[in-house]
């Protein structure tokens, strides 16, 4: 009978182990190795337990003949590709000094992703972060310390970076690009490489123990618009479930996009200027050759582009025509996104200086902006520069974001106002003192968990309760499309008109109504369409 039941259990697998005892289904433990559907990865495993993907290509190199075009699939591969460094990172020149790297040199060759995921196996179905870096769409990398997934992953959330293609190789227009292409466009790869990435995630990301149903895209400043630009694109505004907007969007903002046919009036000006007459000459030059002649003073900055087919109309039209992406949205920029000499130039502070620069912006409506923005002492004065020169910067572009999907979006929207400026510089990197307010860029390390990565600041116990506070939110966001949790303050969803509420995040984090409804309403009517 033993001899039976044995030859039955080898031949019969699904056979119960004992009467009345199913055998339980298998689970697929989650390893360095997981099958992808290129192949084989075999990433490492940091002291935490959070298993790590770094360098994993999601669509071919866009080299030679794939140099402005669409990115194109990844070619499979035999045998375990290794994943235990981060791929190069985009072409770039050293432009930030914030920024730290920790890819493998720079080249054309960048479409690469990074994974971060605490799952123990492929079944947990765990929410999704894909995160878009900044740097004005010419630098910036997956690979800075300061988006590292691993703090998000403790979290039960597989955490992704992803880089996408900058500058000249990112956004050039031209005629003959439009021509050539199927969809008769040109300009906004670095756009379709981050959309390539979202379908990457989608997938792929369950073999890593992720969701594909739960993901949400994030960004900072360029990233940040980015989020944007993928929530009004038809190709993509359906590959995610929520989004994360820090300081920046593509709705009424001077980085663009521009029709069609200015990009490629700029893209051929652009050709000419390096001596290309034909795309395959100018597909020929050197990477570095077209890095350097495009940084040039006087070179048009290549901006996205409204190319019909990335985007089909403008993303202010798409999000007022209530066509954008209708998930959650939680979004905000920071006290001090940009300073005085930003408006000024060098010239100082004063009243009689900061109202001939605001004549000179707004003409007749001159007045109307000095109401709002108060300058009868030199003290006023400066704090009303700064805070005009970050509106027109970046805020209130986020603002009109905000203010636009919370109308249309058929969604709740979370806004904050991040206010806790950077403590004094680390005496051992320097002596810069304390900032005095939330400058461009501050809150990444607080949101992402990662004020250890970053050396240069001495952080204080306050800088990690921020930190807590507001990577608490970020994750429960994630998670839920709720940003509220016990322990937290609580942050209501915005409402349209002159009540919205907005969370002001510093050392006491609190929601009030918004404070500064009438300054974006009036830079709303004066910007020009």
């Amino acid at each position: 009978m033993k001899t039976i039941l044995l030859l039955l259990l080898l031949i019969m697998p699904g056979l119960p182990v004992a009467f009345g005892q199913a055998k339980k289904p298998p689970t697929a433990t989650m390893s360095n190795r997981v099958q992808t559907a290129n192949g084989l990865l075999e990433g490492g495993t940091a002291a935490s337990g959070i298993h790590e993907f770094k360098g994993v290509p999601f669509a071919a190199p866009p080299v030679g003949d794939l140099r402005w075009r669409e990115p194109q699939p990844v070619k499979n591969w035999t045998g375990t590709r290794q994943a235990k460094k981060f791929g190069p990172q985009a072409m770039q020149l050293p432009i930030y000094s914030d920024m730290n790297f920790r890819s493998d040199g720079v080249s054309e060759d960048c479409l690469y992703l990074n994974v971060w995921t605490p799952a123990k196996s492929a079944n947990e179905k765990l929410p999704v972060l894909v995160y878009f870096y900044g740097g004005g769409f010419i630098a910036g990398d997956g690979s800075e310390p300061r988006y590292d997934g691993e703090s998000m992953a403790k979290r039960g959330i597989v955490a992704v970076t992803v880089n996408y293609r900058l500058g000249v190789f990112g956004f050039l227009a031209h005629p003959d690009l439009s021509k050539e292409s199927p969809q008769k466009a040109s300009g906004n790869y670095g756009f379709l490489d981050q959309s390539a990435a979202l379908r990457w995630v989608q997938q792929n990301i369950a073999a890593f123990g992720g969701d594909p149903k739960k993901v949400t895209i994030a960004g900072e400043s360029a990233g940040s618009m980015s989020v944007s630009a993928q929530m009004a694109s038809p190709l993509s505004k359906d590959l995610f479930a929520r989004a994360i907007g820090e300081s920046g969007s593509m709705l009424n903002t001077s980085f663009g996009p521009l029709p069609l046919a200015e990009a490629e009036k700029n893209g051929a000006a652009f050709a000419t200027s390096v001596g290309a007459t034909s795309l395959a000459a100018l597909r020929a030059l050197p990477a570095q050759q077209l890095l350097e002649a495009a940084s040039k003073p006087g070179v048009p900055r290549f901006a996205p582009t409204i190319d019909g087919y990335f985007f089909t109309q403008s993303p202010t039209a798409t999000f007022i025509a209530g066509q954008q992406a209708r998930v959650p949205l939680l979004v905000g920029w920071n006290s001090q996104e940009m300073s005085a000499p930003f408006l000024l130039g060098n010239e100082p502070a004063t009243p009689e200086n900061f109202r001939s620069a605001v004549q000179k912006l707004y003409g007749a409506r001159a007045d109307e902006v000095l109401r709002l923005y108060p300058a009868t002492t030199q003290q006023e004065a400066e704090q009303s520069a700064t805070d005009l020169a970050g509106d027109r910067f970046i805020a209130y572009s986020t603002w009109k974001w905000s203010d636009m999907h919370s109308q249309t979006g058929g969604q709740p929207v979370y806004r904050y106002l991040y206010e806790r400026p950077r403590p004094a510089m680390n005496p051992a990197m320097g002596n810069e003192p304390a900032a005095k307010g939330a400058s461009h860029s501050a809150e990444i390390e607080y949101a992402l968990g990662n004020l250890a990565t970053n050396k240069v600041y001495a952080w204080t116990p306050d800088d990690y309760k921020v930190s807590e506070t507001m990577q608490s939110y970020f994750a429960n966001f994630i998670k839920t499309g709720n940003p509220n949790g016990v322990g937290l303050p609580t942050w209501p969803a915005a409402k349209t008109g002159g009540n919205a509420q907005i969370l002001r995040i510093d050392v006491t984090t609190r929601a009030e109504p918004e404070q500064n409804r009438t300054r974006y309403l009036l830079l709303d009517q004066t910007f020009a369409k």
